[in-house]
């Protein structure tokens, strides 16, 4: 399964990762090991890599910071990929850039936890204690601070393990090697080129849009299957809106209960199994969208249409949010060209 950036935060080394914000280099990328090299140019924001077709700057795929690998160490020319399991690929020959992923794995191992000894998420035995008290009296309490505590890389690992038990009852998010570029161009015009969320088109199983930790929305396949692509930008949108309003981590840390909540707080890690059976429950929920005020707002800002969303969502607050649409009765500019959506429709077919 191909895994692409999802929107995260860098620890707090990552403070010192400032002047390499924005770097660009060419690079030479390959969507899986058997298609040819392409040239693209690489460019590093506060939180992804962005790969871009040099001609047109159309986004070709994101990848989360912390999340990329470096799969030849001490061999020219460098070659990355966006994770361990990941079928991408680019060859790096920069020493600028090769020199900032370097310095970005390092602040991200950095950042994770060391056995024997507690994270630095608690400061000392004082906080251990209270958190000790908070289990016998509070463990609602326990269980929000973890939420809130936990870094960038570990909710980003922690989101990954989440979606492979949801995968398990939908199959394998759509990557269909042609969709998938259109797939990175629409997030990229919703979102904007810089912490752009990861999108998986899931086949089956998953009837409203949904996100989880590191920046990831999972959307349905129906979304794609519209005349364009204004109802699945705007499922996009909205739950880009949800994931700022509800912490995914809280949800998950209530399925995997206060024991294993508070061996992540102490030891850095989540117990195994201890997500067993969440793609059940995270399937079942039905949450409702974000305020319409904020609706309103975020849709404005990002020049998208409400009204597609609105419908294909057909629920009971569709009427007042075509109502409340800031382009009512508005000419839209596309938000793909008509090339583009006919290949990020097939992305659900064999890539």
């Amino acid at each position: 399964m191909k895994r692409r950036a999802g929107r995260q935060t860098l620890p707090s080394t990552g403070t010192a990762l400032r002047q390499y914000q924005r770097l660009e280099c060419i690079g030479l990328w390959r969507d899986a090991p058997e298609d040819q090299r392409r040239e693209v140019v690489v460019r590093m924001g506060e939180a992804t890599l962005v790969l871009s077709d040099p001609r047109s700057e159309t986004a070709l795929s994101h990848w989360s910071l912390p999340a990329v690998r470096r799969i030849n160490p001490g061999q020219r020319p460098a070659v990355f990929a966006p994770g361990e399991d990941s079928r991408e690929s680019v060859e790096i020959e920069d020493e600028a850039m090769v020199s900032a992923l370097k310095t970005v794995h390092s602040a991200v191992r950095a950042a994770r936890p060391h056995p024997g000894r507690l994270r630095g998420w608690l400061i000392g035995g004082t906080v251990a204690a209270i958190a000790a008290v908070a289990v016998l009296v509070l463990p609602g309490v326990l269980i929000s601070h973890t939420a809130s505590v936990v870094p960038a890389p570990k909710r980003a690992e922690i989101g990954m393990r989440a979606l492979d038990d949801v995968i398990r009852l939908t199959g394998a998010p759509c990557d269909g090697d042609v969709g998938l570029p259109a797939l990175a161009a629409l997030a990229e015009r919703v979102f904007g080129p810089e912490d752009t969320p990861i999108l998986y088109i899931l086949p089956e199983g998953l009837s409203r849009p949904a996100h989880l930790p590191g920046g990831v929305i999972l959307l349905p396949k129906g979304l794609i299957e519209q005349d364009a692509p204004d109802a699945l930008a705007g499922a996009a949108l909205a739950e880009g809106l949800a994931a700022k309003l509800t912490d995914p981590m809280r949800d998950i840390l209530d399925h995997a209960g206060l024991k294993a909540s508070f061996d992540l707080l102490t030891s850095g890690d989540l117990p195994a199994g201890a997500l067993d059976g969440y793609g059940e429950a995270f399937l079942r929920r039905q949450d409702s969208p974000p305020p319409l005020t904020r609706l309103t707002a975020a849709f404005t800002e990002a020049q998208v249409p409400l009204t597609p969303y609105a419908q294909w969502l057909a629920g009971p607050e569709s009427a007042a949010m075509q109502e409340a649409d800031p382009f009512r009765g508005l000419i839209a500019t596309p938000l793909l060209p008509d090339d583009d959506w006919i290949a990020l429709q097939s992305v659900c077919s064999d890539g």
